[in-house]
């Protein structure tokens, strides 16, 4: 156990999120709407780190794929995870961290402020070894990220082309189902005033399904790429 007082131990428990506003020269301050909805959305605390952007430290992977994916459906936001070693006092804010996850985040929001043309997430692992074999595993560590990073596209691809009308059936189904109420779609059409055929319709043309059933696989993904990173720091550092 650790309080306040205590220096930070170096653990592999967690991801590094950055998230930095798009265009924030010209545009308004989003950060404080975004840590309220993210609050909202997880237990996890998110902070202004340095202007226009924000960060937290996340434990499950589960949630990581939950934050990501609320920031890219606003469109004003890069997105950077990174998997490393963090080190941060229990309790503490996620500007008194330090560690490889820290650094990975920063590359990977830089980076994915070069993604032209391309959904603005990147995933970086990156280690705190000081041996010279970390070169043999550099290359596995680097694909493992690589493959999370794609799958999180293609989710954030559907997330980002939908509609404000899709997102209004998407919205209420999903509330629906965690009411666990029977009939969602006829419900969620009666309630928004719509036929039951364009909930139905909302619900194919925006990729809901295919994006609920890609989840768990992103999910999977950034813990194997952790895993990795994880064995690689500890092969590297006995």
């Amino acid at each position: 156990m650790f309080d306040r007082g205590s220096s930070p131990a170096y653990g592999w428990g967690m991801y590094v999120l950055t998230i930095d506003q798009q265009g924030s020269t010209s545009d308004i301050d989003r950060v404080p709407e975004l840590i309220t909805a993210l609050r909202n959305l997880t237990p996890v605390p998110f902070e202004r780190s340095v202007g226009d952007e924000l960060q937290g430290v996340v434990e499950q992977a589960a949630d990581v794929v939950d934050v990501a994916l609320h920031a890219l459906r606003d469109g004003h936001w890069y997105v950077g995870i990174g998997i490393g070693a963090v080190g941060l006092v229990p309790g503490a804010s996620p500007r008194e961290g330090s560690g490889s996850g820290f650094v990975a985040a920063r590359k990977a929001v830089e980076l994915a402020k070069g993604a032209a043309g391309q959904v603005p997430l990147s995933v970086v692992s990156g280690t705190m070894v000081r041996s010279k074999d970390l070169q043999a595993h550099a290359g596995e560590d680097a694909m493992a990220s690589a493959n999370a990073q794609a799958v999180l596209r293609l989710i954030g691809r559907l997330v980002q082309q939908r509609t404000d009308a899709q997102w209004r059936v998407v919205d209420r189904l999903r509330a629906a189902q965690g009411e666990a109420r029977h009939g969602s779609q006829k419900q969620v059409a009666r309630e928004l005033g719509i036929t039951e055929q364009s909930v139905s319709r909302a619900v194919l043309r925006s990729g809901w399904q295919e994006e609920w059933a890609a989840r768990p696989a992103a999910a999977m993904l950034l813990d194997y790429a952790h895993s990795l990173a994880a064995r690689t720091s500890t092969e590297g550092n006995p």
